[in-house]
């Protein structure tokens, strides 16, 4: 099951493209993962589609950045709810039928924001590690009846949402973009490379086969170093 926000034919293309090429059933839930009443909406369509759920993909997610004193309170917990708050429900809700089949794989899609901060992104921050919070308590609780739960900590992607970032940087502080990258948003990963969306969804698939049987409670860094020191 897709969950997302986007352009609803991009949506399709994606589903049968995945469809097609895995032999799989795909579908699509497009429910606002701010909504606790729309999790277990969601939650109960895959059920009634595949039965049950093995793992679950955490990575929804939204940025503001601002001052602490200046920082929108709206902002402050749609970023928990979305970033954080999200999680917990995907994974209270799924614990129970993972129990009970002694199985279960949850990856939580997490950041270096995770392990460090920086200024200007305290909700942000704040969600992060208290997903890696989450992570671990839930791994400790599943541990015995089969459930493995880790996180994945990259450093910046260059996801749609980054490229946006990039240019009204850029414009906004009159420099080029290659400037932003490399002197912004690149600074702090000693590799000067984004991360790719190909090196977390292998990780994930990963992490999600019997070969990761015994990584339970994880914080995978995955930021060219970004948090080595």
């Amino acid at each position: 099951m897709l969950n997302g926000l986007g352009d609803p034919q991009e949506i399709e293309c994606l589903r049968a493209e995945l469809a097609e090429k895995t032999g799989r059933t795909i579908i699509y839930s497009d429910v606002d993962l701010t909504d606790d009443a729309d999790i277990d909406r969601m939650f109960e369509m895959a059920h009634s589609t595949f039965g049950h759920v093995d793992g679950i993909v955490n990575c929804a997610g939204i940025q503001h950045v601002a001052p602490i004193e200046s920082f929108p309170p709206e902002k402050w917990k749609l970023i928990l709810a979305l970033n954080l708050s999200a999680a917990f429900h995907t994974t209270r809700i799924a614990f129970a039928d993972m129990k009970a089949r002694h199985w279960g794989r949850i990856i939580n899609i997490c950041s270096a924001h995770g392990l460090v901060a920086s200024p200007f992104k305290s909700a942000y921050v704040a969600a992060k590690h208290g997903m890696l919070g989450l992570t671990k308590t839930a791994a400790l609780e599943g541990a015995e009846f089969g459930i493995r739960v880790n996180a994945i900590c990259p450093g910046y992607v260059k996801t749609p949402l980054v490229e946006k970032q990039i240019a009204d940087t850029a414009k906004a502080h009159g420099i080029s973009n290659e400037k932003v990258v490399s002197e912004v948003l690149l600074a702090a990963q000693p590799t000067k490379e984004f991360v790719t969306v190909e090196e977390i969804s292998l990780l994930t698939c990963f992490l999600m086969s019997d070969a990761a049987a015994s990584i339970n409670g994880a914080e995978i860094k995955m930021d060219g170093g970004w948090t080595a020191a």
